[in-house]
């Protein structure tokens, strides 16, 4: 019995794996994949806020950073690019906190799995806001980060200050160095 039950998790999660693999496909084909396409990544602003807002959901992996230099190279106002950025991410992760708050632990290891959780959780717990910080100014799963917070009921305020905070010195680290 538990090997069938083992069977069905394991299959259950391939299949949410699989997809929301196909959804972050389909999100980067219809934006950013049309922009390069038709090379008109200077007026892809709304392309970046989907891309970007849709990878900074825990059950998304998508690569925000390299989304957003490439359209750091195109003639966007930088300061709108940033200020896209730093607001989708926000917005994306707040929608983590809130879902870590409101769902139950077996529901969220069928999502990302134990193991996953279990390693921003103890990053939360030994390290608090210094790892929410860390994880948010380097390209590390900080949606992730964002979600076990939430689980834990991290105080909503450090949450935010520290996201934004990481989030604006990876922004504007990448626009010194790309831009």
């Amino acid at each position: 019995m538990e090997m069938l039950k083992s069977k069905r998790i394991v299959i259950f999660r391939f299949a949410i794996a699989f997809l929301l693999a196909i959804v972050a496909i389909a999100i980067a084909s219809l934006t950013v994949g049309r922009d390069i396409y038709y090379g008109s990544r200077d007026q892809g602003l709304l392309s970046f806020a989907i891309v970007n807002a849709a990878g900074y959901l825990f059950f998304l992996f998508m690569p925000v950073e390299i989304a957003f230099v490439y359209y750091l190279q195109g003639d966007i106002n930088i300061i709108a690019l940033n200020a896209v950025a730093l607001g989708t991410a926000l917005f994306s992760q707040t929608i983590d906190y809130v879902i870590g708050v409101m769902l139950s632990d077996r529901i969220i290891d069928s999502l990302i799995g134990r193991h996953r959780y279990e390693k921003a959780e103890a990053e939360i717990r030994k390290y608090g806001n210094i790892a929410i910080f860390v994880f948010n100014a380097l390209p590390l799963s900080s949606p992730v980060i964002s979600l076990a917070a939430g689980m834990l009921r991290h105080r909503k305020r450090d949450a935010v200050i520290f996201t934004v905070s990481g989030l604006f010195i990876k922004y504007l680290l990448i626009s010194v160095i790309f831009g």
